[in-house]
């Protein structure tokens, strides 16, 4: 069922049919072949490009969209309900693009952007290391500073794209402490850079996730965006507007699920009438819907902030965690979709679509781990409660604030 969008103009409108009927027309019938061959789609990002897909948040200065963030991420919304893996891809494809687009010079930008933006060249974002887990500033890849540039050794982990990209947003440690991080737009392929085979992942087959083997690769300084230092700010900026794009992915996933399951309940008799006649199954189905449009409101509301210049990450940390929840597979299974679906058995076999909710497990995994975010808010919602109390009571004793974080964190850990 087509979402009922509340779109800023006509032009955003059209943008939402397209890409619709692409997603429904070219991807749609492509999904199961690559899915389960594992086979990356080399064809789909040139199309995508052509489209104009990929730079939709980006200037039309470099051949961008210039569209607001809200509507490229129900772009994203709309992919990902036909083909989770793909839209993962365009989301971080625009994530690699960031630090070019934001923190590199006009000389860099009228190098790469115009490429970047129309498909020429797809982006990997290379920041995760094996041993760091969410922990950026931990990195042990280092950039070791050379008379022409520099020269780059260690390890990378979890690259989407990994070895089929054409250029990677790298961040390796160019000095030691939190200001010695600094980040590259790195070549696809180069010298002294090999890749491990793919991992073996419940969902999103058809684009690998690796790690990258850096070897004594050499950089020209050419390729440092930002200054010296600047990587870990240049990272966490990107990885706000990725959470939203991992969001908005999330929600798209959610949303095809709950259109299988009211499609499956519309056809499938049970007792004597259609299963989603029995009021019980009914009121799964709306807490399913509720969900849905809950996790699209709270990426959207992060995104408005976003155009307005307000500060979004605590937003974007809400917006990942709500629909990485909805989208879940125990989440789903809990909002009636093992009801809705087709009776036991039948919903172990690669035909039924509940199997590709487990992409949904991915997405809880990603920029950073769900339950990471979920630590990470505990003391904002800690402080706010804090804030509240002095208000009411008008005391500045800290028991409800600090409690507040500490038995969130407490709980969030308990769960691991």
């Amino acid at each position: 069922m087509p979402v009922d969008r509340l779109l800023p103009t006509t032009e955003a409108h059209d943008l939402i049919d397209l890409v619709r009927d692409l997603a429904e027309n070219e991807l749609a019938p492509l999904v199961d072949q690559h899915e389960r061959r594992h086979q990356y789609p080399e064809g789909v990002f040139p199309l995508l490009g052509r489209a104009g897909l990929l730079g939709l948040p980006y200037p039309s200065d470099f051949g961008g969209g210039e569209q607001p963030y809200e509507v490229y991420l129900q772009v994203l919304e709309e992919l990902a309900a036909r083909w989770a893996g793909v839209a993962v891809a365009v989301s971080v494809h625009t994530l690699a693009v960031f630090p070019l687009m934001h923190f590199g010079t006009t000389q860099q930008q009228e190098r790469w952007a115009e490429a970047a933006l129309n498909g020429d060249l797809i982006g990997g974002y290379s920041l995760s290391e094996s041993h760091a887990g969410s922990d950026a500033a931990a990195l042990a890849c280092r950039a070791e500073p050379t008379p022409s540039g520099y020269r780059i050794n260690g390890t990378k982990a979890w690259i989407t794209h990994g070895g089929k990209t054409d250029f990677y947003a790298l961040f390796a440690r160019s000095s030691e402490g939190l200001t010695g991080i600094s980040c590259f737009f790195a070549p696809g392929q180069c010298e002294g850079l090999t890749f491990s085979k793919p991992e073996d992942k419940m969902g999103l087959n058809a684009v690998p996730t690796t790690s990258a083997y850096w070897d004594g690769a050499s950089l020209g300084a050419e390729r440092r965006i930002g200054v010296e230092g600047q990587g870990l700010h240049i990272a966490f900026a990107a990885l706000d507007s990725g959470r939203l794009g991992i969001a908005a992915c999330a929600t798209g996933l959610a949303h095809a699920a709950l259109d299988a399951a009211v499609a499956y309940a519309q056809v499938r008799t049970a007792f004597g009438r259609k299963i989603i006649d029995h009021q019980g199954l009914g009121f799964l189905l709306a807490d399913m819907a509720a969900a849905v449009d809950t996790a699209r409101a709270s990426y959207l509301d992060a995104a408005r902030r976003r155009a307005a210049g307000r500060p979004y990450t605590r937003q974007a940390s809400v917006a990942k965690l709500v629909a990485a929840g909805t989208a879940r597979l125990p989440s789903l299974r809990q909002r009636g979709v093992s009801t809705a679906l087709p009776e036991p058995g039948t919903t172990l076999t690669r035909a039924c679509p509940r199997r590709s909710a487990w992409t949904a497990e991915l997405g809880a995994c990603t920029r950073p781990a769900v339950r990471v975010r979920t630590r990470s808010r505990a003391p904002a919602v800690g402080g706010q409660m804090h804030l509240r109390a002095q208000a009411a009571a008008g005391t500045s004793e800290g028991v409800i604030g600090g409690r507040s974080g500490r038995l969130h964190r407490v709980s969030v850990l308990a769960a691991c």
